[in-house]
């Protein structure tokens, strides 16, 4: 199995998109997996839900579980699929479940505030 770790991320963190802010949170989760970049997840009671509309996309990690995407709606753009979350991953990172988190691109930002 890759290694991986959960720990609190670190300070206040925001993601936003097509000019939005989509959330900020000083209760984010950081996943360090091996073999990849840290990913920040975002509690989903620190998010505007309101901009995530889910698609029907799904995806399988052997480590984390069965995740749901979600694409971003703003006034101005719909970014498909363009955050997930694991509605119920497996044992050993089950503090995820009720998490999201966001592909960054030229579109969607998350930082450290």
């Amino acid at each position: 199995m890759a290694r991986i770790i959960i720990r609190p991320a670190q300070g206040k963190w925001s993601v936003r998109a097509g000019g939005a802010v989509l959330g900020e949170s000083s209760a984010a989760l950081e996943l360090d997996e091996e073999g990849h970049a840290p990913v920040i997840y975002f509690p989903r009671e620190d998010l505007a839900m309101a901009f995530l509309e889910p698609t029907e996309r799904s995806s399988h990690c052997p480590h984390k579980g069965d995740a749901s995407w979600f694409s971003i709606v703003t006034k101005s753009t719909t970014i498909p699929d363009a955050a997930w979350s694991y509605e119920a991953p497996v044992d050993g990172v089950s503090e995820i479940a009720g998490h999201v988190a966001f592909y960054e691109s030229d579109m969607v930002t998350v930082e450290r505030l």
